[in-house]
């Protein structure tokens, strides 16, 4: 392995183009601001019967043996391919969100919280950590914009009104706002919070790019003004 360093500076990617939110759970893989729906591929699910039945070969197996060593590199090869499979559905998904966007935003969660809880084994297949990772990378290969905003009552807030509509149930898969009357599917709403704010993020940081742009030309003005009010010699 060769190992370069260099002082390159790569630039950010600037935010613009086409925004899009990305909601992720259980019952969908994840939901987009556009409506897009993905299901959630079971990876683990699909071969677990079959590596249940080789972890149960193994007890019968003598410790030390070519049978033992032989369905243990089995068992590492089952468990390869549901790696692989996984690592190769995120990638084709993160390049199908970049085909629709010029910016990505994502909700800021921290997975190791979800993988201890009821459902942590639905959450461990599914790789959400993975697949942000791989989709900030895909984003930055591609020049899309990526960006994490925060994560808190995503799926409580109206995006057509802005009403707080309360918690609901896991079993409650639609969005229906008392206030305004918009109905929609509960993880589409979320994503579509999710895009604004997004956007609200991305127009504060440049507010503040632009106010600086102004604070330094304002300085290099006035020093420019000086050097001119200087009298000739």
């Amino acid at each position: 392995m060769l190992s370069l360093q260099s002082p390159v500076n790569v630039p950010d990617i600037p935010p613009s183009g086409h925004p899009l939110g990305i909601d992720i759970g259980l019952d969908k893989f994840l939901a987009t601001s556009d409506g897009e729906l993905i299901e959630r591929p079971k990876f683990l699910t699909r071969l677990h019967s079959k590596l249940k039945l080789l972890q149960r070969r193994l007890k019968l197996k003598t410790k030390g043996s070519s049978n033992r060593h032989k369905l243990n590199q089995k068992i590492a090869r089952l468990h390869q391919k549901i790696s692989d499979t996984r690592k190769d559905f995120h990638l084709k998904l993160a390049h199908h969100l970049c085909d629709q966007a010029g910016m990505i935003f994502v909700e800021d969660l921290d997975f190791r919280t979800w993988a201890k809880g009821m459902l942590g084994k639905h959450t461990l297949d599914a790789g959400f950590g993975q697949f942000f990772n791989i989709l900030a990378w895909v984003c930055g290969q591609r020049g899309v914009y990526f960006g994490k905003v925060d994560y808190r009552f995503t799926s409580q807030i109206c995006p057509s009104c802005g009403a707080h509509t309360g918690k609901k149930n896991l079993s409650e898969r639609t969005h229906k706002c008392s206030e305004c009357h918009y109905e929609i599917n509960r993880d589409i709403a979320a994503a579509k919070v999710i895009c604004q704010r997004g956007i609200t993020a991305v127009g504060q940081i440049v507010v503040q790019e632009i106010d600086c742009l102004g604070v330094l030309s304002g300085i290099a003005r006035t020093d420019k003004c000086r050097k001119s009010s200087k009298p000739k010699l």
